[in-house]
């Protein structure tokens, strides 16, 4: 008996879908599966995924693309971190970045040596010690230094791209390597008698598409995962209130192509601004309990950096999970599989690590139930660590002017959170779970940003002087800021190794 997977049908494309075509066929190969790939022109994507966290460099680099001509073919500028202003209080301003506060000092983490001469009334902030904060702040980029002695290599970097583009980019790629896109919308999908799997998917036009594995990138909807198999969904809306999001576009301006996304806190909610070479993406993610669709609209629009392109895009979306990310022979990636709102850029990192995990977790056609649970309880783990570290920053606020900054700040956390907030504030040690998918640094940058300022340091930081402490601290400051000055522009990088032609007015 033939027991091996021949044939995956995706159903749906954009970002997702094509990312998880591109991945098949570069990983597993046309000879040894078919890839099918079913999307309509007249569905729509959601496609405002534009901010990305390093990951997907690392996706990239598997298949095999060259760094330069992506960021040309989707527009691209680089991201160092993101810029949270207002959070914690108006006028507030903090930076989660891409890398460390420096290597550990006699194996104790550098923000405890921090914290001490802080208790001594030395104060500078924490982010003077981090590289790519650093360079941020002055609109500069160069990628890392890969010499491990010199202060330019403990960060990283990540893209904000055009996501219709990417999906464009990764098409090409995925077609050119034998997975064969169908036209047409799904008006049914059949499932065998004898255990409920998905057997086929109706089209509109009279087709009918077989296959072994179905991966469902049909967004929101689901159209497989839930409209078929009525896999069920966890909300989250009681942590993550925000329900909606206004996206709209406008062309450049305002501070220029800056090598970070920014997420400014608003009454109801946060806005976000993201650079690309051709123009500026711009969104409202709110509360519309707190908030009216039309004042959230023209909030957004009295906030851009130039004219508006297009109009407004309304999104709704419940915060969330699905009960299964792996359901029979069925697996939801993208928003079909659950949904955070974009605060940490995670959307996409999310179809990443989806991809990653099927292709470690590869079935035969029995689709061992081991495998499916396991695949299973790592998806609802790491969405869970991602929620706690976005609740996270709802959460500290000390913002007192609004409705919903009233309910965040008093509002009952998830016990896991809980915790790592006690520890934090008690110690100044991060405690780090199975499946966390920020490390440290993200979650150091987030307490000291909202001002969780730890009551005590490692003890073992007493082990230096003072003068040794202060000194070594000062001459870190210093390395970092001259290099943070001598590094080129982001445009200026960009215009030199990698910008795209702008397209037609």
């Amino acid at each position: 008996m033939d027991n091996r997977i021949r044939k995956i049908v995706i159903v749906g494309g954009g970002t997702a879908g094509w990312m998880a075509a591109a991945a098949f066929s570069r990983l597993l190969g046309e000879s040894f599966v078919e890839v099918v790939l079913i999307e309509s022109d007249q569905i729509a994507t959601v496609g405002v995924g534009e901010a990305t966290i390093p990951p997907i460099r690392h996706f990239n680099d598997k298949l095999g693309l060259d760094e330069a001509d992506f960021v040309r073919q989707t527009q691209a500028s680089f991201k160092l971190g993101v810029d949270f202003q207002d959070w914690g209080t108006i006028g507030h301003r903090y930076f989660h970045a891409f890398g460390d506060f420096g290597a550990d000092i006699e194996a104790v983490g550098a923000h405890h040596y921090w914290r001490k001469l802080q208790g001594l009334g030395e104060v500078f902030p924490l982010e003077d010690l981090s590289m790519p904060t650093m360079a941020a702040y002055r609109g500069k980029f160069i990628p890392p230094n890969p010499d491990p002695r010199s202060v330019m290599h403990d960060y990283s970097y990540a893209f904000h791209f055009d996501a219709s583009l990417y999906a464009r980019y990764l098409r090409g790629y995925a077609e050119a390597r034998g997975v064969v896109r169908t036209e047409g919308r799904i008006v049914d999908v059949q499932l065998r008698g004898t255990d409920g799997f998905i057997e086929a998917v109706a089209l509109d036009s009279g087709d009918r598409v077989e296959g072994d594995l179905f991966i469902d990138c049909s967004g929101f909807r689901g159209l497989l995962i839930e409209g078929a198999l009525k896999t069920g969904y966890e909300d989250w809306s009681h942590w993550l209130p925000c329900d909606r999001a206004i996206a709209a576009p406008c062309a450049s301006g305002g501070d220029g192509l800056t090598p970070y996304t920014r997420a400014t806190a608003r009454a109801a909610g946060w806005h976000w601004r993201i650079p690309l070479q051709h123009r500026t993406g711009n969104g409202y993610v709110h509360c519309s309990q707190f908030v009216g669709e039309d004042e959230a609209v023209s909030d957004l629009l009295s906030n851009l950096d130039g004219p508006l392109i297009g109009q407004p895009q309304t999104i709704h979306f419940t915060p969330g999970r699905r009960l299964k990310a792996w359901n029979r022979n069925c697996v939801a990636m993208g928003l079909a599989s659950g949904f955070i709102e974009p605060l940490e850029s995670t959307s996409i990192n999310f179809i990443q690590t989806a991809i990653g995990r099927l292709l470690d977790f590869f079935p035969n056609k029995d689709f061992d139930p081991t495998l499916v649970d396991e695949f299973n309880r790592l998806s609802r783990q790491e969405m869970e660590q991602v929620r706690d570290f976005i609740i996270l920053h709802y959460k500290l606020t000390d913002r007192t002017d609004s409705g919903l900054w009233d309910y965040c700040r008093a509002m009952a956390i998830p016990d896991g959170l809980a915790h790592k907030i006690e520890v934090f504030r008690r110690t100044g040690r991060v405690v780090m779970h199975e499946g966390d998918a920020f490390a440290v640094p993200s979650w150091l940058a987030i307490f000291q940003g909202l001002k969780a300022v730890p009551e005590r340091y490692d003890p073992l930081v007493d082990r230096m002087s003072v003068e040794q402490i202060r000194e070594v601290l000062a001459g870190r400051r210093a390395a970092i800021l001259r290099a943070a000055e001598a590094m080129p522009g982001q445009q200026a990088f960009i215009d030199k190794f990698c910008r795209a032609e702008l397209p037609a007015a």
